[in-house]
């Protein structure tokens, strides 16, 4: 996509360098000479700030783990003894546990300004999929994570959705077990969740190279969804991506700050400052905030269906609603990227939206009366929006005329270049 490196080594040393290890040419071709479409907004800064973040959540994690001790007996301890005697461990803990609800957040808006300005479609079908797994990396991150403090939530948090894997025919059982370590939740399943809670962001790491691979190969998308033509179409990524990114990272560090300095205990759960108690269950038990959608959908499903038990369906749609995602590329049978040119989807986009912020609100709520009804049918509106309404879509939605090009649309006046600069997109 870049084309030929335009990079020239300043000094002997890079020299010598670039001939044994083009690491800085590697660098340069990547984040300074990078042709980005000049269209990008703001809602393009989300991939630099997922990056902020993630490098965030490893720095604090190995220091948090320096004085984590994952006992049963002591990981209450632990977390208390980092909060009250380690030397600024108030505020590692702090920056850690809201980080990775800022982390989700910043996730969130950017798949959803993927699935705004499609940039899921052709020839971006992998970068979404990575993006994908991702994003169900860090939900194994976050719930392991969640596991860590062995507060009351943390504890029974664990024992109800590794119980699950239980409904699992043939293997269940010892798939239960494995993550036990024994016959129930103890302190051999506290060590495994801080073990894989420890790799897993060096798996995230792994997999966001691949990302950003994937997205160099194929080019960013834009909010016109349209390709670029020519160099008229492009500036260079520093510094005209670079300072955007900086000035959103900085609007959303504010929002950070708020959590961490003035109310760092307002996404968490009161309930995990009681130390775990397996003979006393709280009376409802709720995952962090970021989970809740798919908890609502796993909650939905309280009948059986046929041979298949209430409780595995609820695993099955969960599941689904999460493997949908991956083949969501192919569902979309429009030729048309953008929102922006499709006035139909971006109704039911927005209805969309809303479905999920429903069901976030609703697995957050008891499993009873009509907190359940509601969550079946939001939930058979997600399916019917993927399987569905998009595929209908493409082929009797009627779609707005393309600018020829992105130079076109914000230099020319022509074809929604007005809207380019005033509607919000993403980096990535």
């Amino acid at each position: 996509m870049s084309g030929e490196s335009n990079y020239q080594p300043s000094n002997g040393f890079t020299r010598w360098l670039d001939v044994r290890l083009p690491i800085m040419r590697l660098g340069y071709d990547s984040f300074v000479d990078f042709p980005t479409p000049r269209n990008l907004n703001y809602w393009w800064t989300f991939g630099a700030i997922l990056s902020f973040c993630l490098i965030i959540q490893i720095v604090t994690g190995v220091v948090l783990a320096m004085h984590y001790t994952p006992h049963a007996t002591m990981a209450f301890t632990s977390v208390e003894h980092i909060m009250r005697d380690v030397n600024y461990g108030w505020l590692i803990r702090y920056v850690h546990a809201n980080g990775a609800s800022m982390f989700f957040l910043a996730c969130y808006i950017h798949m959803f300004r993927g699935l705004y300005y499609g940039s899921y479609k052709a020839p971006r079908e992998v970068l979404w999929i990575l993006g994908v797994i991702l994003y169900i990396l860090m939900m194994a991150a976050g719930f392991l994570g969640y596991v860590l403090p062995w507060g009351q939530m943390s504890f029974w948090a664990a024992t109800v959705i590794t119980n699950l894997f239980g409904a699992i025919p043939l293997i269940g059982d010892a798939l239960r077990e494995f993550l036990w370590g024994g016959f129930s939740v103890d302190n051999p399943t506290l060590n495994r969740f801080f073990s894989l809670h420890y790799l897993v962001p060096f798996l995230i790491l792994g997999v966001v190279m691949l990302h950003i691979w994937a997205l160099h190969v194929t080019g960013q998308n834009n909010p016109d969804g349209i390709e670029v033509k020519d160099e008229q179409d492009t500036v260079k990524f520093t510094p005209h991506a670079t300072i955007k990114d900086i000035f959103g990272l900085s609007i959303f560090l504010l929002l950070f700050a708020y959590f961490v300095f003035f109310n760092p205990n307002a996404l968490g759960h009161a309930d995990n400052y009681i130390p775990a108690n397996p003979l006393q269950t709280p009376p409802h038990i709720v995952p962090e905030w970021y989970l809740l959608p798919f908890y609502a959908i796993l909650r939905a499903i309280t009948f059986d269906i046929g041979p298949i038990s209430s409780k595995l369906g609820g695993i099955i749609a969960m599941g689904a609603a999460m493997a949908v995602l991956f083949v969501l590329p192919w569902l979309d049978t429009s030729k048309v990227r953008s929102a922006r040119f499709r006035p139909l989807y971006r109704q039911f986009f927005w209805i969309f939206v809303a479905c999920c912020m429903g069901l976030g609100y609703l697995g957050g709520q008891p499993a009873e009366g009509a907190y359940v009804t509601a969550a079946q049918i939001l939930t058979a509106y997600y399916f019917l929006h993927f399987l569905v309404i998009l595929p209908v879509l493409g082929l009797v939605e009627k779609t707005k005329p393309l600018p020829e090009s992105i130079a076109q649309a914000v230099l020319g006046g022509s074809g929604g270049s007005a809207d380019a600069t005033a509607s919000p997109e993403k980096r990535g």
